[in-house]
């Protein structure tokens, strides 16, 4: 490895892992494809190792088109059976369906407020949260504002969006950046 400090991701076949943490997580996301791609990733992560999925997510970009969301929104019973029974993912149906619901939800939402990204962002004023934890201990699980989006994102529909799984996923898309004390990446 490059002998960089992180927070995850050290060590020999740990590559992948290692670029997921330097090039995304806690780096704040604008775009809204990227921001679905997120959500669903999230979502099949409950239960597992965020490692598992990172390691399947071309599987779940060739599932759901690209992380289009009118796509996936569009997708048919007989894709979303096709996807369980073919797709290199995590074959959960209650997941793999969700994303179609999510993908309408997050459709209406763009729709509502010009962007997913606008109404997302809204949630901290347009600035990411910057913690400066000792270690990953320091680190809450889940917080008042991911309780705050996770029951604004089940109000409007959504599913697989608990407050612990909202609280990774603002971590994933950069609304709070929480890279611990001496890792290269943590804030000054």
């Amino acid at each position: 490895m490059d002998g960089k400090t992180r927070c995850f991701g050290n060590g020999p076949g740990k590559e992948f892992y290692a670029a997921y943490h330097d090039e995304e997580w806690g780096i704040p996301v604008h775009d809204d494809r990227h921001l679905f791609e997120m959500l669903v990733l999230e979502g099949a992560q409950a239960g597992l190792s965020w490692e598992t999925v990172l390691r399947k997510r071309e599987g779940y970009r060739t599932a759901f088109h690209g992380f289009d969301p009118a796509r996936v929104a569009a997708m048919t019973d007989a894709e979303l059976e096709q996807v369980l029974a073919t797709g290199n993912i995590v074959r959960n149906r209650l997941k793999v369906w969700s994303a179609r619901r999510n993908a309408a939800v997050f459709l209406e939402l763009q729709r509502q407020h010009g962007s997913f990204d606008a109404w997302l962002w809204a949630f901290v004023d347009g600035q990411p949260i910057v913690n400066r934890p000792k270690g990953f201990g320091d680190v809450p699980a889940a917080t008042p504002l991911s309780d705050a989006i996770s029951k604004a994102l089940k109000k409007a529909g959504m599913n697989f969006v608990g407050s612990t799984i909202v609280y990774a996923y603002m971590q994933a898309v950069g609304l709070v950046n929480d890279h611990v004390q001496g890792c290269w990446k943590a804030p000054a």
